[in-house]
């Protein structure tokens, strides 16, 4: 019986693109933005100003509250400014501006050689480390679940399920050997019994490097999954390895899991093992009309248009570019904006491939987003009310269990705007309450 869950699509994959570059690092761009909002959770709080000199490590925004993150420079410079700046997300946020003087003059965190759960959990926190994969939440608050709810499992998500990102393909290639002693810490930190990396059967590469460090380790199993859309979110991933379904409502904790992206563990490695804080992350620039596709490893804060240009650019025809993958990505119209700790590519589309302004039609009923929806939902119903303002009807039928994955949209033969109108309809949900 394949593990697998209900629902899902098949979108291209066009991973060919992007899969067999190996990383590479850029070189540090000479300013760096850095927002304030980069997490789920409250923005972060600036502790420097402009004029100050700063060095590569050393934390210049403070967690405001549990569900925060510190934020660090990852170069030594100068503070130019702490002012507004627009996000990939289409939102001004408050940033801090650095102008790059170099990379030597560097703060570490103090890390002890045989650290605790308590340890772990700690520099985690003092790190900045968020859910690599796209959410972006806060990496010690997973780590905390309540006293109720042990966890007895972690798992390790490189499913890498959407197109042409490749960034957890080419790191379970590369440093197979870091990302499995970041799991066995992320394991001890929890006291979890037992360890699961589920990898998409597309990467055989992967799932055999995996394979070869994480035989050396107690309790640790590599699980090849079938390809579908969206094997990689948490809660669709621990149906397919456990059989565990998470509640209505509920988190990964509520069935005693803890979930994790491959490169977060890689992260939660280096801080623990080396004091690095979160200042660096890989990403693919990828899609038909980038003229080099590959994958990165760049300093948060670095700007889109810098990463591109070192990438070699786009071809003349480019028409659309999404920061993420395009089924849950942001398309932007300025380049202009900065690699966040959840930037996870750049894809770069021709004008044949996009169509600017689909006309949307009215629902045929035909049922197709009912079908694919993973979270059996009626995404119909959802997009309708969340157009129409009903937003009471939309909670009344599972609202805030929808994972905006993007399925239904993809799907609809009537090109309607359902994650749009789903979004809309939370974001009104959250101003009720």
């Amino acid at each position: 019986m394949q593990r697998t869950f209900a629902g899902g699509v098949h979108p291209p994959e066009f991973k060919e693109l992007a899969h067999d570059k190996p990383i590479t690092r850029v070189e540090y761009p000479s300013r760096v933005v850095l927002p304030l909002a980069q997490h789920a959770g409250a923005p972060a709080k600036p502790l420097v100003q402009a004029k100050d000199r700063v060095r590569r490590g050393q934390r210049i925004g403070e967690a405001a509250g549990f569900v925060s993150a510190h934020i660090h420079s990852p170069v030594t410079g100068t503070v130019i400014a702490v002012k507004p700046h627009r996000t990939a997300v289409g939102a001004r946020a408050l940033s801090i501006i650095i102008d790059v003087e170099g990379l030597d003059d560097e703060e570490r965190l103090e890390t002890p050689e045989n650290p605790t759960p308590e340890d772990i959990r700690r520099i985690v926190q003092e790190a900045g480390i968020v859910g690599l994969g796209g959410a972006a939440f806060p990496t010690h608050v997973k780590l905390s679940p309540p006293e109720e709810n042990p966890i007895d499992t972690v798992i390790l998500n490189g499913c890498e399920c959407e197109p042409y990102l490749t960034l957890d393909h080419r790191l379970m290639v590369e440093r197979p050997a870091r990302i499995i002693e970041g799991l066995l810490l992320l394991k001890e930190a929890v006291g979890a019994k037992r360890a699961f990396v589920g990898i998409e059967d597309n990467k055989p590469d992967a799932i055999a490097a995996m394979r070869a460090h994480a035989s050396a380790a107690d309790s640790i199993e590599v699980v090849a999954l079938p390809t579908k859309y969206p094997q990689g979110s948490e809660k669709h991933l621990i149906k397919a390895i456990l059989g565990r379904e998470v509640p209505s409502g509920g988190l990964p904790f509520h069935v005693g899991v803890l979930v994790q992206n491959v490169q977060t563990a890689l992260a939660v490695a280096r801080a623990v093992r080396e004091g690095m804080p979160l200042i660096e992350r890989v990403v693919t620039v990828s899609g038909q009309a980038a003229v080099s596709p590959g994958n990165f490893e760049v300093p948060i804060g670095m700007l889109g248009s810098d990463l591109v240009a070192q990438a070699g650019g786009f071809t003349n025809d480019v028409a659309k570019v999404i920061f993420g993958g395009p089924m849950t990505g942001f398309a932007v119209g300025d380049l202009a904006v900065p690699i966040t700790k959840g930037t996870s590519g750049i894809v770069a589309l021709p004008a044949s491939m996009v169509d600017p302004f689909p006309e949307e039609d009215i629902c045929i009923r035909c049922g197709r987003c009912v079908d694919v929806c993973p979270a059996r939902l009626t995404p119909n119903e959802l997009g309708t009310y969340g157009r129409l303002g009903m937003t009471e009807k939309a909670l009344g039928i599972g609202l805030f269990d929808c994972i905006e994955c993007g399925s239904c949209a993809y799907i609809c033969p009537a090109h309607r705007n359902l994650i749009q109108y789903i979004r809309l309809a939370k974001a009104r949900a959250r101003e009720m309450k």
